[in-house]
């Protein structure tokens, strides 16, 4: 997919390099033809001799050893994408404010092409206000952010901070070079996780969803040019390019989305969005002490059903179908009675598949009868698959 692709992959100094060597593998073996980029600091952690094995030449280390005279700028204006793998705290302060302290930052401030940045830092640091501040002033001058994992980090805490999965990582390159802004002027609404409806202040009934689906959705979306809205309950930061309204129920998120879907050219509903709630949560926290208590439910809103049955002229509705029988027979059930265009169906019983995984299968279903399986992939490169359908229906209309 990336053949005739130039890439540069610039490798710093935070302990997860050594997940860049993967990432140069991946990227080899989807055409591309990779330069490397170590600082000096990244020659601490992982050794030129493994690059120049791997990538497509061998790595360049510095401004003044190179046989060109200007290496920076060649390589800033040769480039396809740059992509920053791991990038630490430092290279992230440097993109930000223009500073040129080596033969990366140089190359990065003299390029036009795409640059993907992969953050890998420990909590702490990637909490940090001054992190967070450069994260956001890059992400709107249109550097793409891969957002590290929570997860085992390098001291043996548990936290925000992991570099994502090199999978990931490419899949964000090849989002970056082939989508081509082909969604560039759409309006697009993403729904993500899953609703929380109150028992008491304390409880509530919920589901499995963590919203990655939904997240890798507006992650693909603004990447190809779209003017994305979130809606999510996951509270979590959003993609690069992406607007995020935060809700908690189903009332919530319905609120939230009558509000924005009228306007609104694709509406992906990916949410998992509690069928009953409480129908009387308490004001209070429930006490052990008073007995079981019996809960009494009711139903909420269908915020897919109320969509399809308002849908404006030209717009793409697509809803989801998490089932763990009969998914075929499910998703077309509700394809039909939702008046979606489209309907993601998967079975979250099947290993990789659903919630919590980063990848995901699925099979597309169309109002028109047809049937699209998805392979197991990325959930980033099923969500370019679900948008690439929308597409193709909101042209076919």
């Amino acid at each position: 997919m990336l053949k005739g692709k130039r890439i540069v992959l610039g490798v710093t100094g935070g302990i997860a390099a050594y997940k860049s060597i993967e990432v140069c593998r991946r990227l080899v073996d989807a055409g591309a033809h990779v330069v490397p980029v170590l600082t000096k600091a990244a020659l601490n952690m992982v050794g030129p001799a493994t690059f120049a094995a791997l990538a497509s030449e061998r790595p360049k280390t510095s401004l003044w050893e190179d046989t060109e005279p200007i290496p920076h700028t060649v390589l800033g204006q040769t480039a396809d994408a740059i992509v920053v793998c791991p990038a630490t705290a430092r290279i992230l302060s440097d993109l930000r404010t223009g500073r040129s302290a080596d033969l990366l930052s140089a190359t990065l401030i003299a390029t036009r092409a795409p640059v993907i940045v992969c953050p890998a830092m420990h909590t702490e640091m990637w909490e940090h206000p001054s992190v967070q501040e450069n994260l956001s002033v890059l992400a709107a001058r249109g550097t793409i952010i891969v957002p590290p994992e929570d997860g085992r980090l390098a001291g043996g805490d548990i936290g925000k901070g992991r570099l994502a999965s090199p999978a990931v990582v490419v899949e964000a390159v090849i989002g970056a070079l082939l989508a081509a802004n082909d969604m560039t002027g759409l309006a697009v609404v993403v729904t993500a996780g899953g609703t929380r409806e109150a028992i008491d202040p304390v409880r509530f009934l919920g589901n499995r969803s963590t919203g990655k689906q939904g997240y890798a959705l507006a992650e693909a979306a603004a990447a190809r040019g779209a003017n994305v809205t979130l809606v999510s309950t996951v509270h979590s930061t959003a993609p690069s390019g992406a607007a995020l309204v935060e809700v908690t129920s189903a009332a919530d998120m319905k609120a939230a989305v009558d509000r924005l879907a009228p306007t609104a050219d694709i509406v992906v509903m990916a949410a998992a969005v509690a069928d009953f709630r409480p129908a009387n949560p308490a004001t209070q926290k429930i006490k052990k002490g008073d007995g079981v208590p019996r809960l009494q439910l009711e139903r909420t809103e269908d915020i897919l059903a109320g969509l399809g049955g308002s849908k404006p002229s030209g717009q793409v509705l697509v809803g989801f179908a998490a089932e763990t029988n009969d998914v075929g027979q499910n998703a077309k059930a509700k394809l039909s009675s939702k008046g979606a265009d489209l309907i993601v169906a998967n079975d979250v019983g099947a290993p990789g598949v659903g919630f919590g995984t980063d990848t995901n299968e699925v099979t597309i279903f169309a109002a028109d009868g047809t049937e699209t399986a998805v392979p197991m992939a990325s959930k980033l490169a099923i969500a370019n698959e679900v948008l690439n359908a929308a597409l193709a229906k909101r042209d076919s209309s």
